[in-house]
């Protein structure tokens, strides 16, 4: 099923004058002639939902969504459209919104990070310490209508319905200073300062040094040399701690202007590129923007609960990327309006884990 078959437009239709099989001629003639004009929708996809009387089967009902209508058939799209990324060898960024770390989607981002599966990723900072934090303490489950009050007074931050207590932040800063102090180190050695990828680069190499290192998604990222994009990693606990570091040593620098570079080459010299967007905000304009430089994705998903009413870039839609050549006119494309948390596992197991399944026969 392709983006055509679900764009209708006057030319979609066609003038039907057959009998309905609930008339014989003559009703069928007097009722149609009080009727204005109409169309009998024939050859369009029926709606039809998943028969759970029958055997269970996971690829049918997943590709049931497809005409299943509302959001179940736009993730359907989105299905389609990633299986076609992954058949055609097409160059994949993933943006994603912090809380996709601070949620157990990091497992499933660390799975398509371990195998290869994306081949660029563009993250807000809060996912960057995310990472590590949760390398190194985990977060727990709570509540979203906890009083705010409550939990400050016993030292505990929410994110939704995620609680992550203050101690993991001292847990974080005490791995970031020997890391701090290397990577200055090596800065005045070789006389240029860490692009935010370079730097991501080196927490994913330095989080080895903890027994759970093989959670990470940054480590993966590391281990497979898959740059890790960060437009705002000031924008969090990193930035605080990045704050103490200048205040102590006044030439400590991060390069932003060279990954800019970095994400540009790999969109140039990619025969295809496509995209994969959770949420919105920097990371995920970072990776369209790129691709103003080939004239846009040749695929993109995006899974977001942001509408386009307000203006904001995250919750602009395809057709306004479109306009700035972010994505190419012709592409398959859809905005699946859902909560990543719900659907995005859903996505990637009918798509990325199949794969996985086929390469290890």
């Amino acid at each position: 099923m392709t983006n055509e078959k679900f764009e209708m437009s006057e030319n979609s239709f066609s003038e039907h004058d057959q009998k309905s099989e609930i008339f014989d001629d003559s009703e069928y003639q007097e009722h149609t002639q009080h009727m204005r004009k109409y169309e009998t929708m024939e050859g369009f996809p029926e709606i039809k939902g998943y028969n759970f009387e029958e055997k269970f089967d996971f690829d049918k009902f997943t590709d049931s969504f497809k005409n299943t209508g509302i959001q179940a058939t736009n993730l359907g799209m989105g299905i389609e459209i990633t299986n076609q990324m992954i058949e055609n060898d097409t160059t994949i960024f993933l943006s994603c919104t912090s809380n996709m770390i601070s949620s157990g989607n990091r497992e499933i981002i660390k799975f398509l990070v371990k195998n290869k599966y994306v081949h660029a990723i563009s993250i807000s900072a809060g996912g960057v310490e995310e990472d590590i934090i949760k390398t190194l303490r985990p977060f727990v489950i709570g509540t979203f209508d906890i009083s705010g009050r409550a939990l400050f007074d016993k030292g505990v931050g929410r994110i939704g319905n995620i609680f992550a207590p203050y101690d993991r932040y001292l847990y974080f800063e005490k791995f970031m200073q020997p890391l701090f102090d290397r990577i200055y180190e090596e800065q005045k050695s070789r006389k240029i300062p860490f692009t935010t990828s370079e730097f991501i680069f080196e927490l994913g190499k330095e989080i080895q040094r903890e027994e759970k290192y093989e959670e990470s998604v940054l480590y993966w990222a590391y281990k497979n040399n898959i740059p890790v994009f960060c437009p705002a990693l000031t924008d969090g606990s990193l930035g605080d701690l990045f704050h103490f570091q200048k205040l102590k040593r006044k030439d400590f620098y991060i390069d932003i202007l060279g990954d800019h570079q970095k994400i540009v080459n790999i969109v140039l010299n990619a025969e295809k590129t496509g995209a994969i967007l959770l949420g919105g905000g920097s990371a995920k304009h970072y990776v369209l923007n790129a691709n103003i430089f080939r004239e846009g994705l040749d695929y993109a998903v995006y899974i977001t609960t942001a509408q386009e009413y307000d203006a904001s870039d995250s919750g602009g839609n395809q057709q306004e990327a479109m306009s700035w050549a972010k994505i190419k006119v012709n592409a398959p494309n859809v905005k699946i309006r859902a909560e990543a948390s719900l659907v995005f596992p859903i996505l990637v197991a009918a798509t990325f884990k199949k794969k996985f399944d086929r390469d290890k026969k």
